[in-house]
């Protein structure tokens, strides 16, 4: 496939996501029209778009790999319904829409976050791809996301609620939280396309990179934007007494960070791979993002 422009990466996986848990006159249809819903709520589709990139630049099959693509946003998904919940962040608005709990109830809501989990698991274990790269991103997946990945995140995250923390203890969490997704988004591309080590390790370093500076632009835009820009309650970061770096460091240093981190994703693909716009670009926008 050609180079691909960020729009047409995320037509391609919104229209594939559309064909997922559709009801079907089935007993359970609740659940699917539940799972359904958020999964085709709207979002940026950063995530599967970074698998599918590289595993272009790692010389894979995109249309092979959008399968993959289209499991780690079951998974964030899944890690959004659950987050929203009442006994999480209580939140009833996401990507523009009532939250799922809102819409279908607390039951159904946690129900269909546990089997849009499992079922990311099983859209790859059915994927076209060779036996090797399939495991490869099972296994990338299920640690990114397991008891030391973002459960841990989520876990310390609430727990921290009513310390004051420290910048390395927010870099812990957020590492874990939001960080593990976007990194086992970027090794996930490469290993569907069989990528080299030194593939697996450039992604790993850009992800991380680039993860780091979403969460912060994330506390920043929690602040600055609109509930209309946004998609979601804003000010709840600070009404919560929540842990952020806008609260510990200030917009200045925040922004400063955002600028040095998006340098060094850049950076982080040279060498690895040849052709690098498609990334630079979308790690450049996430300095300037306003949702």
């Amino acid at each position: 496939m050609n180079d691909m422009t960020a729009n047409e990466y995320k037509n391609l996986v919104d229209s594939k996501l559309s064909e997922f848990f559709n009801p079907s006159g089935m007993s359970y249809d609740g659940l699917l029209e539940s799972m359904h819903y958020s999964l085709t709520a709207g979002g940026k589709r950063i995530r599967p778009t970074l698998v599918l990139e590289f595993c272009r630049i790692s010389g894979g099959d995109v249309e092979k790999a959008l399968p993959v693509a289209c499991a780690i946003e079951m998974l964030h998904t899944y890690s959004l319904i659950h987050d929203d919940l009442p006994c999480m962040d209580n939140d009833d608005l996401r990507r523009g829409k009532p939250t799922n709990h809102v819409v279908y109830g607390e039951c159904t809501a946690t129900l269909a976050g546990d089997a849009l989990q499992a079922e990311a698991f099983g859209t790859i274990a059915r994927s076209e791809l060779p036996a090797e790269n399939k495991i490869a991103c099972v296994e990338i997946l299920a640690d990114a996301v397991g008891s030391d990945g973002m459960c841990a995140g989520q876990y310390l995250d609430m727990v921290g609620e009513s310390k004051r923390l420290t910048e390395e203890e927010l870099d812990d969490i957020n590492s874990r939280k939001t960080g593990a997704l976007l990194i086992a988004a970027c090794r996930m591309g490469v290993a569907a396309a069989g990528g080299s080590g030194e593939m697996l390790e450039a992604a790993a370093h850009y992800g991380a990179c680039v993860g780091a500076a979403f969460q912060i632009r994330d506390d920043i835009l929690d602040v600055i934007s609109t509930s209309e820009e946004l998609g979601k309650p804003i000010g709840s970061d600070a009404q919560e007494h929540k842990n952020t770096y806008m609260a510990l460091l200030g917009e200045s240093k925040c922004m400063e960070m955002i600028e040095k981190l998006t340098n060094q994703a850049k950076s982080a693909l040279c060498g690895a791979f040849d052709d690098t716009k498609f990334l630079c670009d979308l790690a450049d926008s996430m300095v300037t993002r306003r949702k």
